[in-house]
Order: C-alpha cells, then sequence, then structure tokens
C-alpha cells in the first residue's frame, strides 16, 4: 500500500505556521531561524541577500514581523537554494508522471472507492489541466462526522475537498520536500508551468536510499 503518511524525520523545518497565496504554499515562516543557522549564515547575510533589512530578519525570526508572501517566498528561495548546492538530486527526480486525478463533480463515494483500488490515501483534484483541490482519507473520515454516511454518495468533491497542496518546480532541490510532505502529505511537480507530477511521502523515503 502506498501510505502517503509516514513519520519522516527532519531537522530542516519546524512547521508551526503557514503562508499559502495563490495556491502556492510555503514552509512555516518560524522556520527559517532554523534553516539559516543549519547553513550557517548570519542574519545580516541573509538579509543582504534577500534584500530587506537586518532588523526585518530578526523581526521575522522572532515573531514580531509577519512578511509579505512575496518577501517570505524570496527568503525560502534564497535559503532552499544555498542548502540545495549540497544536494544533487531534484524534485523531478522522485515524482511519479502518472498522476491520480479526481473532477470537481465526482462525489466522495467516487474518491473512497478509487483510493480502495488503487491503496492510496489520497488524490488532487484537478478542473481541466489545473489543480483545484485534494480529497484525503482525512477529510472523508471528517466529513463523514459531520454529516452521517448516506451523504457520501451525492457529496460532489468542489464543496468537500481540501486545498491545492503545494506545488514546487521540477529542479527544488530534492531535500526541501520533506518538511512539505510532513505538513502536506503530497506535493505536486510543475514545469513551464504545467503539472507533471505528484510526490508522495512514499517517494521521498527514495531519498534516504
Amino acid at each position: 500500500m502506498n501510505n502517503q503518511g509516514p513519520n519522516l524525520n527532519s531537522d530542516t523545518y519546524i512547521l508551526q505556521q503557514s503562508i499559502k497565496i495563490e495556491n502556492t504554499m510555503l514552509p512555516r515562516v518560524d522556520s527559517i531561524k532554523q534553516i539559516r543557522t543549519k547553513i550557517g549564515i548570519t542574519q545580516k547575510k541573509l538579509a543582504s541577500l534577500t534584500g530587506v533589512s537586518t532588523s526585518m530578519i530578526n523581526q521575522i525570526e522572532s515573531g514580531r514581523s509577519q512578511p509579505s508572501y512575496n518577501t517570505a517566498k524570496k527568503i525560502f528561495d534564497i535559503l532552499g537554494d544555498m542548502e540545495g548546492k549540497s544536494s544533487s538530486h531534484k524534485a523531478g527526480d522522485f515524482c511519479s508522471k502518472n498522476i491520480v486525478k479526481l473532477k470537481p463533480t465526482n462525489t466522495l463515494h467516487d474518491a473512497i472507492k478509487k483510493m480502495h483500488h488503487l491503496s492510496i490515501s489520497q488524490i488532487p483534484v484537478f478542473d481541466k489541466n489545473e489543480p483545484v483541490g485534494i480529497v484525503s482519507e482525512d477529510g472523508i473520515v471528517k466529513h463523514l462526522a459531520d454529516v452521517g454516511e448516506a451523504e457520501l454518495k451525492h457529496a460532489i468533491l468542489s464543496d468537500t475537498m481540501d486545498s491545492v497542496p503545494p506545488i514546487v518546480d521540477f529542479d527544488t532541490p530534492a531535500n526541501v520536500l520533506v518538511p512539505l510532505i510532513r505538513y502536506s502529505k503530497c506535493i505536486l511537480v510543475s514545469k513551464k508551468s504545467k503539472i507533471i507530477g505528484i510526490i508522495t511521502a512514499s517517494d521521498t523515503l527514495k531519498m534516504m536510499e
């Protein structure tokens, strides 16, 4: 069974607070200090690379300031690039190209049958070629507790699905993936703005072989 939620050990990120804008999810902002110190750069150096003041980095790391999405993305891009230089593997090396999909018009009952048949625990939902959400075993159980089993055959995914999982570029360093998997359990991989693969927790285990 492709169980998509094993307990992976990683000291790269502490996932306690997320930023999600325009269907793109970033790691938790309170992981910045841990990543920075692990890489071995100062607040002043990170500020210089990011184009913000040292005091701003200090405020972000201490929780006294919430960065904008663009600032947070730039910080994580820089940290990921610096950390990724020690890793030759990319997201595209591990992603599965055969993406199992559902449509917003499918029902939860459809999702359950497909999960059971394929022995998977979550399926992304696509409207044509665009990801619009995800349905998971956890989400189905929660919905079941809220409305009861009789509603499963009639509940459509557009009304019950969870938000879109993180989307990373094909060339994203592999060691950035584990903390995202710990939070979302799967990641979609894009190349030239097109979704071309999916990474699950079992895929990230290949990095440890």
